[in-house]
C-alpha cells in the first residue's frame, strides 16, 4: 500500500529555497499540509506565498536546526498550532569545499552542526510521536558523498556518511521496536544538484547536474513507494557495488578518470551562506 500525503503534516527543514522548496511544492500539490523551517525569513515568505497562491496549505517557522533547544521548542509550537508531524524531511544542509587543511575550523564546525546535529535534534523532536502513533516517515538528505569519498569535500563527506550510517542504524532500531513497517525511512543520495550550494562545481563524467524539480519528484515517488534509498543519477546507483567488489586503488583510479576528485575545486557556493549559519 502506497503512502498517501493527503491531509498529512509534512515538515521540511531548509524549506525556504532550493531542494526544500521544491519538495514542499510537490507535497502541497498532492494535498499535504506543509510546514517549512528555515532562517531565511524573506525566502520562507516567498515560497509560502507561492504555495498559498494555488491553494496549498503551508506554515512557516524560523528555526536554527543546530540549536537543540530551539528545535525542541519550535517542534512543540508546530504540534500545537498545526498538529503532529507525519513526515519529517531532514533537508537542511551546508557545504564548504576545498582542501581539508585550508578550510577554517569554524566552517568545519558549521558543516558538522548543520548536517549531523541538525538531523539528530529534529529526529529526536518528532520520532517519539511517530512511534506512539505507529505511523510516520523520515526523509534523510544524504549525498553520493555519503557513499564514496570525494577530494575537496572531506568534512562534507564525513557528515553525509554519518547520515547514511545513522539512518541505517535507526532503521534497525525501529525494526526492533516492531514499528518499522509503519514508520519508514528514505535516504537520499544524489550527485550534484542545482541548488546554489554547489555553485561553480564541475560534475564528474557520466554524471550530470540534477535539477531540484527532478530530484523532488524522485524523492516524492520514493516516499509514496516506501523506498529506503534514492540514488541519482545512474552512476551513483553503482557506487556501493563498485566499492564492494573493487580494490581501493581501483576505486581511486575510477574517481580520477571521472574527474570526481577535481569536481569541487571550482566550488563557489551561496555568497550569503555564512549569514545564516552559526557555528
Amino acid at each position: 500500500m502506497k503512502n498517501d500525503p493527503r491531509g498529512k503534516v509534512v515538515l521540511i527543514t531548509g524549506g525556504a529555497l532550493g531542494m526544500g522548496a521544491e519538495i514542499a511544492k510537490i507535497f502541497a500539490r498532492n494535498g499535504a499540509i506543509v510546514v517549512l523551517w528555515d532562517l531565511r525569513k524573506e525566502d520562507l515568505e516567498k515560497t509560502a506565498k507561492e504555495i498559498k497562491g494555488w491553494g496549498g496549505e503551508v506554515y512557516t517557522y524560523i528555526c536554527d536546526v543546530t540549536n537543540r533547544q530551539m528545535v525542541y521548542e519550535t517542534a512543540e509550537k508546530v504540534k500545537k498550532e498545526v498538529g503532529p508531524v507525519d513526515v519529517l524531511d531532514n533537508n537542511a544542509g551546508v557545504v564548504y569545499a576545498g582542501p581539508f587543511l585550508e578550510i577554517d575550523d569554524e566552517k568545519h564546525l558549521k558543516c558538522l552542526n548543520v548536517n549531523i546535529n541538525g538531523i539528530l535534534w529534529c529526529t529526536r523532536a518528532f520520532l517519539p510521536d511517530m512511534i506512539k502513533r505507529n505511523q510516520g516517515h523520515i526523509i534523510m538528505m544524504a549525498s553520493a558523498a555519503g557513499i564514496v569519498g570525494v577530494g575537496g569535500l572531506a568534512v562534507y563527506c564525513a557528515t553525509k556518511h554519518a547520515v547514511v550510517g545513522f539512518s541505517d542504524a535507526l532503521r534497525v532500531e525501529l525494526k526492533q521496536k516492531e514499528v518499522y513497517g509503519n514508520i519508514g525511512i528514505t535516504v537520499v543520495c544524489p550527485s550534484f544538484v542545482q541548488t546554489g550550494m554547489f555553485s561553480g562545481v564541475n560534475p564528474p563524467l557520466l554524471t550530470r547536474w540534477l535539477t531540484t524539480e527532478k530530484m523532488a519528484k524522485k524523492i516524492y515517488k520514493a516516499y509514496q513507494k516506501k523506498r529506503l534509498y534514492v540514488r541519482e543519477p545512474l552512476m551513483v546507483k553503482f557506487l556501493p557495488l563498485l566499492k564492494g567488489i573493487s580494490l581501493t586503488r581501483m576505486v581511486d583510479r575510477v574517481g580520477i578518470w571521472l574527474g570526481m576528485d577535481e569536481s569541487a575545486s571550482t566550488w563557489q557556493g551561496r555568497p550569503d551562506q555564512d549569514k545564516y549559519i552559526k557555528s
